[in-house]
Order: structure tokens, then sequence, then C-alpha cells
């Protein structure tokens, strides 16, 4: 590759480096040395979480589903970093299997809500007027129901799995996106940049697309990654009360369900899963505050 000579001897560039990259450099640079030493653990947290979910093999070798009664109620060793349940299974691996249920059902709520609930918004923010009323009558009406009982009254409606249960915390989430994406389309929207665009010719589709879209986007995501832990704690509940993944298939909720009888004499039956909910939760959590602030 040809080099290009610079006033200064000692610094080399390729043709085409100039300012605006070496800006970009400097803003992302700035923008790693804002983030705090708490959020690199949560980032860290989430990311075993997702090797959990992808790679179950790189933590455990048990199966989750396997047991035998001469094993069971067994409390952590070396052997069982978990401990045992009932039926003798390996709780840790069961926790470590049920990462995939529960981050894709988290992951699936929350584009349900992120899509949804950005459409409404966007739509409504920018059309403004009768369409603007309608929407945010009917955003209204998801606030004023307990999300809950929102999410339990869907999953009965559609059946009990993992699937059904993202969907129906996912609709739970589709206001907060709604009125979120609203107020960054309404911001956005009555900018003279977005005026400029209508001036040169750009219909409602394009400047939705170019303009007011892309300007909106680091807000939403950030609430998208708060969601996550919300939906975790959600999809849990729901496993927890017997509506979301059948057993055995491992799931966090239900992995806590079935220790809730032997609190009294095998604590590390609810105490170590729900303690591992807990983490991604609040990591999920700082991550999504992180990043809420480097927008700010």
């Amino acid at each position: 590759m040809t080099t290009v000579l610079t006033s200064d001897p000692t610094r080399l560039h390729a043709p085409g480096a100039g300012p605006a990259t070496a800006g970009r450099t400097s803003a992302a640079l700035a923008g790693l040395r804002r983030i705090s030493p708490l959020t690199w653990v949560a980032i860290a947290i989430l990311a075993i979480a997702v090797l959990m979910a992808l790679v179950p093999t790189l933590f455990t070798n048990e199966n989750p589903n396997d047991g035998g009664h001469t094993s069971a109620l067994l409390a952590p060793s070396a052997a069982h970093w978990f401990g045992t349940d009932q039926t003798g299974r390996d709780v840790f691996a069961r926790v470590v299997y049920g990462a995939s249920q529960s981050l894709l059902a988290a992951l699936v709520a929350v584009g349900v809500g992120l899509v949804v609930g950005s459409l409404i918004g966007l739509v409504a923010g920018t059309r403004r007027g009768f369409v603007d009323d309608v929407l945010m009558r009917f955003v209204d009406v998801l606030l004023s129901i307990p999300g809950l009982l929102l999410s339990l009254t869907i999953v009965i409606l559609l059946g009990f799995g993992t699937i059904n249960a993202a969907i129906a915390v996912g609709v739970t989430s589709i206001a907060q996106f709604a009125r979120l994406t609203r107020s960054e389309a309404v911001r956005i929207n009555t900018s003279d940049f977005v005026a400029a665009a209508y001036g040169s010719g750009g219909n409602y589709w394009s400047v939705l697309a170019r303009h007011v879209l892309p300007n909106g986007l680091n807000a939403v995501l950030a609430l998208a990654v708060l969601q996550i832990g919300y939906a975790i704690l959600q999809i849990s509940t729901l496993g927890f009360l017997g509506y979301g993944t059948p057993p055995p298939t491992p799931e966090w909720g239900l992995i806590i369900a079935e220790g809730r009888n032997f609190v009294a004499t095998a604590w590390w039956l609810t105490v170590l899963p729900g303690a591992v909910v807990m983490l991604v939760v609040l990591a999920t959590h700082r991550i999504g505050s992180a990043l809420r602030e480097l927008n700010s």
C-alpha cells in the first residue's frame, strides 16, 4: 500500500486517512475510556451467559436431565458446583443449559417489543394528529394493565411454551418502546435538517428511513438492552409459575420452582440459580445504563 508523507516525517498514513478518520478514532477511544470498571464486569458476566447459551459444553460435561436417587440432594462440591436436585440431576448443568431457553426467550421478547413498539412510535411521532391520538391511546391501555397480568393472559391464550411466553412478555414491552420512539421521532422530525430533507424533494418514507430512524436509534437500543433484563425476570417468573418451558427442559424459572419445596434442607436448589439470574439481570441493567450515559 502506498504511503503519503505528512508535514511530520515521523507520521505516515494511508491515502484517504484524514481528520475525519482520526476524529472518529479519538471519539471511539474517548467512549471506551468512559466505560467504568463495573460496566466491564457486567459485560463479562453477560458474555459468559451468552457462551453458556451457545456452547454449554464449555462449562459442563454433565447431562442436565440425567440423575440418580443415590446422588440426590448433594450439597455443592468440586464434583457438583451447585449441588444436585431431588432426582440427582446436576444443578449447575441445568443452569448452564437453561441459559439458552431464558436468553433466547428474552431476545424474542425484546425483539417483539422493539419492532412493534418502534413502528407505533415512529408513525405516531411523525404523522401526529388523529393517527397519533389513536395509537397513543392504545399505548395508554397497554400501560394501564399490569405487565405480569397481561403476560399471563396472553400466554394462557397462546398456550404454554418458551416462544409463547416470550411473545407474551414482548407484548408488555411494546408501550415502553412506543413512547420512547415517539418522543425521539417528535424531537427529530422538528429539526432543521428534516425540514431541509423534505424541501429538497424527500418523501415521508425516505425521510423516515434516512433521517428520523437512524438519529433516534441509539436511545431505543439502550432501552432494548435494559429490557433484556426485565424480560429475563418476566420469563423466569412465568416459568416459576408453570407457564413457561415444560419440564424436564431446563429453564431458570423452572429450576428455581423445582427447588422451592426444599429451601429448608437444600438451599442451593433455589439460592444459586437465583443468584445467576440476579447477576445476569443486573449486568444487563448496568450495560443499558452505560449506553444511555454514552448517548447523553
